[in-house]
């Protein structure tokens, strides 16, 4: 793979993420430039083009990455597109970073690991929470056994989700677009903070149910993951709370973390002489900008990105078991 100085991106999609983060992190990044966008609806890419700063549009994902000017390609449509969009990408010789979920299986993620592979490019997947300050911190405490052994980690990621059917985000709830429901939108992406703390699972299982809605996919979910070398681990997940919540517990054989709101990145720690102290470590104030600056980085130092393909794989794999065993 050639080393790459400079990124002229292409952005695929034009949902909510894109707008309220991705482009102006593509564009704000060093060595890094917003070039064009295609969306699906042809008649509104021109305009939406012009919002997000892009040189030009394009009517279909076919006409983007024919663009010789790409360099790399940002996905951000529903789920189930990914996997094509991924490997038209790379048959056309243009990096890719890949909204999460990765894909709607593992073996679409193996497609798109695959296709990347032998067309030389690289893969990335946005789970933008590898790189808060509050994750690389909790690492460090554990790292320098601080709270001992840890042997229980809780995670609640609650956040009311009832759209209605005109909504642009109703897709969510359509299974052959999703996947799933609040364990596949936002479940993923505290499954990969989970791997990033601990490593490997042994095994996962799952519960899912419609607590409150009248949906095809799940309103709520729950996860048991057992580690390789780490704690047992829960992770709850909700649409139909009216409570927000966004919590990382874990307990050691020596003393605890608490994140009460992992995306302000407050962080308490409790020793074993009892005692308590808080720290501060917040994200960027665009929470997409270190993953892209990493993607950009990656390319001109010729290494993997810190999230690859890969990465998104063995989230694809929990999630799997964990909808699996909810059947049962």
């Amino acid at each position: 793979m050639a080393l790459m100085r400079e990124v002229n991106w292409g952005l695929i999609g034009a949902g909510d993420i894109v707008r309220k983060r991705v482009a102006r992190a593509l564009a704000d990044a060093p060595r890094s430039a917003l070039v064009a966008v295609a969306r699906a609806q042809a008649d509104r890419a021109e305009a939406f083009a012009a919002t997000i700063g892009a040189r030009r549009w394009y009517a279909s994902t076919a006409e983007l990455v024919a663009d010789a000017d790409i360099d790399a390609v940002y996905i951000a449509t529903p789920v189930h597109l990914h996997a094509a969009q991924t490997v038209a990408a790379a048959e056309a010789g243009k990096h890719v970073l890949c909204e999460k979920p990765m894909a709607m299986s593992v073996a679409e993620c193996d497609r798109m690991i695959d296709a990347c592979r032998a067309h030389g490019v690289s893969l990335g997947v946005a789970y933008y929470r590898h790189f808060y300050p509050a994750v690389a911190r909790i690492k460090a405490i554990l790292a320098s056994g601080e709270i001992g052994a840890p042997v229980v980690a809780q995670i609640e990621a609650f956040e009311r989700f009832d759209p209605r059917p005109d909504d642009p985000r109703a897709w969510l709830l359509d299974p052959a677009r999703s996947g799933g429901g609040p364990m596949m939108d936002f479940g993923c992406h505290r499954i990969e903070v989970l791997l990033n703390l601990f490593g490997s699972v042994t095994r996962a299982s799952g519960k899912t149910t419609i607590a409150a809605f009248d949906r095809r996919v799940e309103d709520t979910a729950a996860a048991v993951l057992e580690f390789e070398r780490g704690p047992l681990a829960t992770l709850v997940v909700t649409h139909a709370a009216s409570e927000p919540r966004d919590t990382v517990t874990i307990f050691g054989t020596r003393g605890s973390i608490r994140v009460g709101v992992l995306n302000a990145g407050d962080v308490t720690v409790t020793t074993a002489d009892g005692r308590t102290r808080a720290e501060s470590h917040p994200p960027a104030p665009n929470l997409h900008q270190p993953l892209v600056e990493d993607f950009v980085e990656a390319l001109a130092a010729g290494r993997p990105p810190a999230v690859p393909g890969e990465a998104g794989r063995a989230v694809a794999e929990i999630e799997k078991r964990i909808y699996e065993t909810a059947l049962h």
